[in-house]
């Protein structure tokens, strides 16, 4: 069961991403183009996606069992602290200079195109460089 709805949750949110134009990096360059032809459309996306997600977090913040039986798992972790800035930093870099961040990249591997590979190799590296440097002693 937990198969198919983590199945069922993964083509909902994928065909969302694809419905909302974030696999588009045209799009999304344009969101970020603040000084430029700024698009915020995808800006209500977001805000729809908060506004959905509110309450089922609340809720979630209070159980220690999720839905199906699984460990609940929320961060606990709230600081705001200098890996969390770096991190966000390099992910807005990459989302800002290739127009596409990993969600919707995902969906657009079936499309076949060789710069959503490349895309995804320098993602899987960059989280291969994180594993490597949190392993590392202060």
């Amino acid at each position: 069961m937990r198969g198919l709805t983590a199945f069922l949750a993964g083509l909902l949110f994928g065909m969302g991403l694809l419905l909302a134009g974030m696999a588009n990096p045209a799009k999304v360059q344009a969101f970020l183009d603040l000084a430029g032809a700024w698009d915020p459309s995808l800006a209500l996306v977001m805000v729809g996606a908060i506004a959905v997600a509110l309450l089922p977090m609340q809720w979630a913040r209070g159980q220690s069992q999720a839905l199906l039986g699984g460990a609940m798992c929320l961060p606990g972790k709230r600081a705001i602290d200098r890996p969390l800035i770096v991190g966000s930093l390099l992910f807005g870099m990459g989302w800002g200079l290739a127009g596409i961040c990993p969600g919707p990249a995902l969906a657009l591997l079936l499309t076949g195109q060789a710069g959503i590979f490349l895309f995804i190799a320098a993602m899987l590296a960059g989280m291969a460089l994180h594993t490597l440097l949190q392993r590392q002693p202060n």
